[in-house]
Parts: C-alpha cells; sequence; structure tokens
C-alpha cells in the first residue's frame, strides 16, 4: 500500500491536533479505549463536545496547555493508502522541531485560523515548507464555523496566503485552498452542507488523489548504499548486494554506473525486492542491486548512473537551520552526516541570518542562535559526493553533529 508523509503546521490555537483527532475519528481510526479516553477526558475539562486534540497532545504539558511541544507521529489508514502524520509544534522556539517534522514529509497542512488570517507564524510555516521544498502545500482554513463559513473571508485570507506565494522560489510548488471546520468535522473527510460556494475537494478526498512517488523529485540518479549484503550460505555463496534507497530517478538492469567516491564503474546486473527480481527500481524503492564486476564498494558510497556524476567537493555553502543552544559560531568544529557518510568540517564563515518572513537577511550577524537560520559556509576534511538541494534533497542536505555531546546540532541544505 501507498504510504503518504504529512506534516502539519499552525500557530498556537490554529487547531492542527484536533484536524488530526478529527481525521482519525471519521476515518475510524480511533480504538474503542483511545475514544473512551478521549470522551472522560473531555468531560472533565468541562467541554460539551468531544476535544480531538487529546488523540495526538501525548505529553502532559501538551494537555495542560492545550498546545503541542513535541513533533508527534500519527499512523492511520485508509482503503487506498497509509498515512504518516507529523503533527509539530507552531510556536517560534519550536522551529527546529518544525523542521524535523517536515524534512521527511511529502506534502504539509498549515493551518490558519479563519478569525485572525495570515499572521506572522504563518509567515515562518510556509518559509520552512519552501525551504524544504515540500512539493504539495494544502492551506487548511480552520474554523470556518467561527466566522459564520463566510465566504468573503475565506477569499480574504486566501488573497493574503497568495502574496506570501508569490514571495516563493520555489515555483513547483502547489497549493491548495480548502475551507475547514475541524471540530464539527466540515469539508475534513466529509462534504460540508455549511460550504455550498466552496466546489472543491474535502482534505481527505485530496490526500487520497495525491501520488506519493510523484511528490520525490525527479532529478539525476542518487543511490547511497546502507549496506552491503553477505548471506554467505551455500545457496548464495558468492553473493554481494548493495542495499539502499533509490532517489531522483529509476535504475535498470543493465544501466551503465560509477560508485562513488572511487569512480570504479560497472553495470547492473540484477535488482531485488526482497526475494524478488525486477527489472527496474523506481525512484524512491528501497532495494538491493547487484554489479556485474567484483568492485569495492562500501557503507557510504554512493552509486550513480555514469552520465550524471554529482559534485565531489571539500567545502559547502548552505542554509543551515540551528538546533542546538550552543550558538554556532566561525571556528568550530563538527560532524557533517549527509546519507550514512561521516566527515570532520570546519564552520568557515557565517554570512548572517536569514528572516522567515521573506524580508531578506541580516548580514550583520556572523553566529547562529537556537531556531535561527543562516547561510553557512563550512570546509570538510575529505572530499564528499554532493547536489544543491533544491536538485535532489538526499545528496542535498545534511546534519551537523557536535563531537562532544553527539548531539545533532544543525540540519544544512546545500545551495
Amino acid at each position: 500500500m501507498e504510504v503518504l508523509k504529512i506534516a502539519t503546521a499552525g500557530s498556537v490555537d490554529d487547531g492542527k491536533s484536533t484536524l488530526i483527532g478529527r481525521i482519525l475519528y471519521d476515518t475510524k481510526s480511533l480504538t474503542t479505549d483511545k475514544l473512551e479516553a478521549i470522551e472522560t477526558r473531555s468531560k472533565a475539562n468541562g467541554f460539551d463536545y468531544l476535544d480531538f486534540s487529546l488523540a495526538t497532545d501525548g505529553l502532559v504539558a501538551e494537555r495542560e496547555q492545550g498546545i503541542t511541544i513535541d513533533v508527534a507521529h500519527i499512523y492511520f489508514s485508509t482503503k487506498k493508502k497509509s498515512y504518516i502524520i507529523a503533527d509539530t509544534p507552531g510556536h517560534i522556539e519550536y522551529t527546529r522541531n518544525m523542521v524535523t517534522g517536515a524534512s521527511t514529509s511529502q506534502a504539509s497542512i498549515i493551518l490558519v485560523d479563519a478569525r485572525k488570517g495570515v499572521i506572522e507564524q504563518t509567515y515562518r510555516h510556509f518559509f520552512i515548507n519552501n525551504l524544504l521544498r515540500v512539493k504539495d502545500v494544502i492551506v487548511a482554513i480552520n474554523k470556518m464555523d467561527l466566522v459564520d463559513f463566510s465566504q468573503e473571508k475565506y477569499d480574504a485570507i486566501k488573497a493574503d496566503f497568495q502574496k506570501l506565494v508569490d514571495k516563493s522560489d520555489y515555483k513547483d510548488q502547489h497549493i491548495t485552498f480548502i475551507p475547514v471546520s475541524a471540530l464539527q468535522g466540515d469539508n475534513v473527510v466529509d462534504k460540508s452542507t455549511n460550504t455550498p460556494w466552496y466546489t472543491g475537494q474535502t482534505l481527505l478526498e485530496h490526500l487520497e488523489e495525491l501520488d506519493a512517488q510523484d511528490l520525490y523529485e525527479k532529478s539525476e540518479v542518487r543511490f547511497p548504499v546502507q549496506t552491503v549484503i553477505r548471506p554467505k550460505q551455500a545457496e548464495f555463496h558468492d553473493f554481494r548486494g548493495y542495499a539502499g534507497k533509490l532517489y531522483g530517478g529509476d535504475l535498470s538492469v543493465g544501466d551503465e554506473v560509477t560508485v562513488i567516491p572511487s569512480l570504479t564503474s560497472s553495470k547492473i546486473k540484477e535488482i531485488y525486492f526482497f526475494d524478488q527480481t525486477f527489472e527496474t527500481a523506481g525512484r524512491g524503492s528501497s532495494c538491493t542491486i547487484t554489479l556485474e564486476d567484483d568492485v569495492n564498494v562500501s557503507r557510504g558510497d554512493m552509486i550513480v548512473k555514469s552520465s550524471e556524476k554529482p559534485q565531489i567537493e571539500k567545502q559547502l555553502i548552505a542554509t543551515v537551520c540551528w538546533m542546538d543552544n550552543k550558538d554556532l559560531v566561525v571556528g568550530a568544529n563538527y560532524f557533517v552526516q549527509s546519507g550514512s557518510n561521516r566527515v570532520l568540517a570546519k564552520v568557515k564563515n557565517i554570512s548572517g541570518t536569514i528572516a522567515t518572513d521573506f524580508s531578506g537577511e541580516d548580514t550583520l550577524k556572523n553566529s547562529l542562535s537556537l531556531n535561527e537560520i543562516g547561510k553557512v559556509q563550512i570546509q570538510l576534511s575529505k572530499p564528499l559526493a554532493i547536489d544543491s538541494y533544491s536538485k535532489n534533497k538526499a545528496s542535498g542536505s545534511f546534519i551537523l553533529i557536535d563531537a562532544q555531546t553527539n548531539n545533532t546540532a544543525g540540519a544544512g541544505f546545500i545551495e
């Protein structure tokens, strides 16, 4: 079954967790005991309705404050698809959590409160989706019941958000606007009779029609090797396969490939999905391939088509989202991890911070604090095969790891 990963984003009290809880309820994905717990808790809080946010807000602090703090991953299925929803926090102090949740998502839902319209946090949420090149963004204009399902209010918010879209440099992004009431269920799973002026799809109908593979960018083939498979059994005595996930394009039996960084060449001999062989592997597939020649391939190497070699660089210029309490400063040493490759690196220059409201850069600042985003130049101790993030997300992204604490200190997107 096709799996679609979705991130949610919204300001405080925009109703993200309630929306997800409503989807789970209307698709009958909540267990009986979970539903009973929501009913009991809702009554204890004095509500005369079911508080669906309780289905996702797992931390005690979240339930007490009625906000989302950590990234919660929620799983549910329909007859057509399986879904993984990353319920990310909307507060500015949790920007790093939002980046983490959206970084692996193929689509995103940005909630806007119909009473408040587009506000400062909406700019940040869209900026992060733009930065991470999330291809399909759904703008759910929530709490329409509190503005009497006004088409005029919906159109005004849509026009304001479109001004934001016009500032974006990611022109392949698809933006869809849907008026919803998460609390009452209007246009979430079922079509609402309260919005006869809205002729589009419901939220779930739109998600059902998204093609998960189409949301993986089409670009040059990249196959980072995660492990080398050597069964060492009598039946597979000489078997040597390379397992990983395929990005960018398709690989077929007979394709001429090159192993990076050794630059040795060979051809694809076989493609395995578990114990079955196929002629072609599509982008986004996790598979095992074998080569016609017995060449040296190890974990961390990358197999590419011979006509589509990546850049091999010792220096990176990247947009970095900083996630550590300790500031990022020039001269600091970190590990750069790209895929399964880990390289020692030094921060050479920080050219400034980037405003998340599309207003530009602050070039006077030469350090990055927690949750800030900036342009960083990094010197590597050895060459690394890279692409720009806009071209290939897998080989165009990395994380910075603190060598002393082993914490993930930042996420980078190569220019």
